[in-house]
């Protein structure tokens, strides 16, 4: 992609080398194992559920009372490159959506992003780098640690819009909160059976795909940004991110019913009709029937 000048967004805060849980309990981290237990959260990020039902777990020792544990944290060069790209990224999804929610007639309040390492307190509660990228509807916040996107290249995953895609996605739930789409699929989750439940989340996660496109498009359209190969970055790294390929790849066969972000083929699809078109209109994925999506 093309940032070179790109303005940087100054929502963001930088909770790196900091990892605190509230409630009254503070986390300790025991050491090793931190890229193994990310690789296991792009399987419960991406295809194993909702990503907010593994927060807290594989956390280690915890300590008692309200505490924060402060770790020995020296950000490398390359994390800080990958901090300004962040927040580049960021500044577009700002620029690309307060000009589509114009139009549209509505304001457009972009959501927070938090930096961080470890672990981080959400308004959603504590969550690990377990839980990978994240978004928190109760305080409008996407998390990120910046160290997922070192394990998404151990994954065949690299390219800097793929790394792009995973933030823009993460934005279209914020998206999705703000047109009431994101509320009205949670109450009908709540009332319906896991299976059923899974089937709306994999709605709104191909619709946050197609959202991602849509930035894309818009991005492009406003700053020259993308180069050649970087929709495919993106394409490749929906096809490794499908619940089905993360299933196979995990334990040698999948289990349609619990698929709850879609298949390898449904990501990719959505995401490459959103940056084809870059019209919000064409993103309905509750519509059509489920096997349609």
């Amino acid at each position: 992609m093309r940032l070179d000048g790109r303005r940087q967004s100054s929502n963001v805060d930088d909770r790196r080398g900091q990892s605190s849980f509230g409630g009254g309990r503070g986390l300790k981290f025991a050491g090793g194992g931190i890229g193994a237990l990310i690789i296991a959260a792009l399987i419960t990020w991406m295809a194993g559920g909702d990503p907010m039902s593994v927060i807290t777990q594989g956390a280690g020792e915890y300590l008692s009372g309200d505490s924060q544990v402060t770790q020995n944290y020296q950000p490398t060069a390359q994390e800080e490159e990958m901090a300004v790209f962040a927040k580049q990224i960021l500044a577009g999804t700002e620029d690309v959506w307060t000009a589509k929610f114009n139009n549209m007639g509505m304001t457009y309040t972009p959501p927070k992003l938090v930096l961080f390492s470890g672990a981080v307190q959400s308004g959603c509660g504590g969550a690990t780098s377990q839980t990978g990228p994240f978004y928190c509807s109760a305080d409008q916040t996407v998390y990120l640690d910046l160290d997922f996107f070192n394990e998404l290249k151990s994954m065949g995953i690299d390219g800097d819009f793929a790394c792009a895609y995973v933030i823009a996605h993460e934005v279209g739930h914020h998206v999705q909160y703000l047109l009431g789409t994101l509320d009205e699929a949670h109450e009908d989750m709540a009332r319906l059976s896991q299976t059923e439940a899974n089937k709306i989340s994999v709605r709104l996660e191909l619709q946050a795909d197609f959202y991602a496109g849509v930035w894309a498009y818009h991005d492009n359209q406003m700053f020259n940004s993308l180069e050649p190969g970087d929709i495919e970055e993106g394409l490749n790294a929906a096809s490794k991110i499908g619940d089905d390929y993360l299933q196979k790849k995990a334990r040698g066969y999948a289990t349609p019913e619990t698929f709850n972000h879609g298949r390898s083929d449904q990501r990719a699809r959505w995401l490459k009709r959103g940056a084809a078109a870059g019209n919000i209109m064409l993103g309905d994925t509750f519509s059509p029937r489920y096997e349609d999506l």
